[in-house]
């Protein structure tokens, strides 16, 4: 594609982005298609010759719009609401420009130092002391799967000889609460410490981990000979956005000597806001925290920031350097290949810097603010009608409640989930669902940038019509 016919495509696609950003309730939120239909639109084989970019395009529009669900819907409730903000959308498209590859600091020093600069900026607004080190990576669950990597450093010549077969080892022991992310599970399992080796922990009545539990469990299983390891503590947990008690875990860790690992991958942001700089407490003690800028900091899906207090640790793990690989750098050099897994890294930090540059600190906060303003507006609304019940706290943007009619006609469960059904149908919106305690709850998460309290509002309306319409009975004076 020659620079004339680049530009025009890409004066055309950036009018298309802002269109498709200024009209997304125009689409339902969630896609509509029957399972294969995007596939059956598509030719079985790539074309032998090229194609216009104009049909290019206009495929796009026909086939793969249709097939989406609308993360950029101000109506998207489910999950966490991920969404990306002009800024972060040009700096994705100013990073494929750059096609820029920071496995070495010389293959792209741009990609390393600016990474470097920008996790401090955030590290700093988040409250953490200097001492953490930070790295990008795609997901938290591959920044919790490379914490426990440092962590499971602390078992002997694990790098060399491995956990397999190795009949001098305890077994080894990782930690989390009930209502800890499944990425845990995966990262113990990927880690060779196996399934077993996790051992998930009560909660008390506001689904946070229990101190004292913990402590018994550790106690328990060296008792049985196996070798604690470390702790997952959760900060914004993914069904309810509960706050595990870091300070007292921390205390824990301490004094059983081991690594804890804090996944603040969606609530971390929230210490930026006044009033809410309690949220990380005592994880300036943790050994690694991750938190998302993708989730709640309105930079385009995906950036993952993972702090650690023992970087040393992680490049042990991680830390291998074939001969074609070999530089001699100027000193103070870091070569971000040595941090894990991956070889070759996107220039990610472009756009955090971006985003944090555009809005500002104050600018963030603001918005952080007032998603947290509109989810206690609609706790409030369901606290105040006599047909829902709320099933948790709500200390940031998430909501967990159910319907709960007097004289309910038939099971709950299932009336919630007709419910869910009837509403995401409508293509306005979107809410997710969850169980606490075994009942099926719905969730409803703000945390869009374009999502103003009418969409919050226009959520609520419509729970109330359809509930009406499945549970015909009337509502309470």
């Amino acid at each position: 594609m020659d620079a004339a016919a680049f530009r025009q495509a890409g004066h055309e696609l950036v009018d298309w982005i802002a269109r498709y950003l200024e009209e997304a309730e125009r689409y339902p939120v969630l896609s509509r298609v029957k399972p294969g239909e995007v596939r059956d639109a598509v030719p079985p084989a790539a074309p032998d010759a090229g194609e216009p970019w104009s049909a290019i395009r206009d495929d796009v529009e026909r086939i793969v719009v249709p097939g989406l669900t609308h993360w950029n819907h101000p109506g998207f409730f489910a999950y966490f609401a991920i969404s990306a903000s002009g800024p972060g959308i040009l700096a994705d498209f100013l990073s494929a420009g750059f096609n820029a590859q920071g496995m070495l600091w010389r293959t792209s020093p741009a990609v390393t130092e600016l990474e470097g600069a920008a996790l401090g900026w955030l590290r700093r607004l988040l409250g953490l002391p200097d001492g953490f080190e930070g790295v990008i990576y795609d997901t938290a669950s591959i920044s919790t799967l490379h914490a426990l990597a440092a962590a499971r450093q602390a078992v002997p010549e694990v790098r060399e000889r491995g956990l397999a077969g190795r009949p001098d080892l305890p077994a080894p022991r990782v930690y989390c609460s009930e209502h800890a992310h499944s990425s845990v599970d995966k990262a113990v399992m990927t880690l060779g410490l196996g399934h077993h080796g996790l051992r998930r922990i009560a909660t008390d009545e506001r689904f946070r981990m229990r101190p004292d539990a913990l402590a018994g469990a550790i106690e328990e299983d060296r008792r049985n000979g196996m070798t604690p390891l470390a702790v997952v503590a959760t900060v914004g947990t993914t069904a309810v956005t509960s706050v595990d008690p870091v300070p007292a875990i921390a205390d824990v860790c301490a004094r059983e000597r081991l690594w804890l690992h804090v996944d603040a991958a969606y609530a971390g942001a929230a210490a930026m806001v006044p009033g809410h700089e309690e949220t990380l407490a005592g994880c300036d003690r943790a050994d690694s925290l991750v938190v998302n800028p993708h989730k709640w900091l309105f930079i385009p899906f995906d950036l993952s920031a993972l702090y650690c207090r023992r970087m040393d640790r992680l490049e042990e793990a991680f830390s291998l350097t074939p001969d074609y690989l070999q530089s001699r750098e100027p000193g103070g050099a870091r070569n971000l290949m040595d941090t894990g897994v991956q070889l070759g890294r996107r220039f990610r930090a472009l756009k955090l810097w971006m985003v944090l540059r555009y809005f500002g600190a104050d600018g963030i906060r603001r918005r952080l603010a007032e998603h947290m303003r509109l989810a206690r507006l609609f706790a409030d609304w369901v606290d105040a009608d006599g047909r829902f019940e709320r099933l948790a706290p709500a200390p940031f943007s998430v909501v967990c409640f159910r319907a709960n009619p007097a004289e309910p006609a038939g099971d709950l469960d299932d009336l919630n989930a007709r419910l869910l059904d009837a509403v995401n149908a409508t293509g306005e919106v979107f809410l997710s669902h969850t169980r606490l305690d075994g009942r099926f709850a719905l969730r409803l998460a703000v945390g869009h940038i374009r999502t103003e309290e009418r969409h919050v509002r226009r959520a609520w309306e419509l729970l109330q019509e359809h509930l009406d319409r499945l549970h015909q009975g009337p509502r309470p004076a």
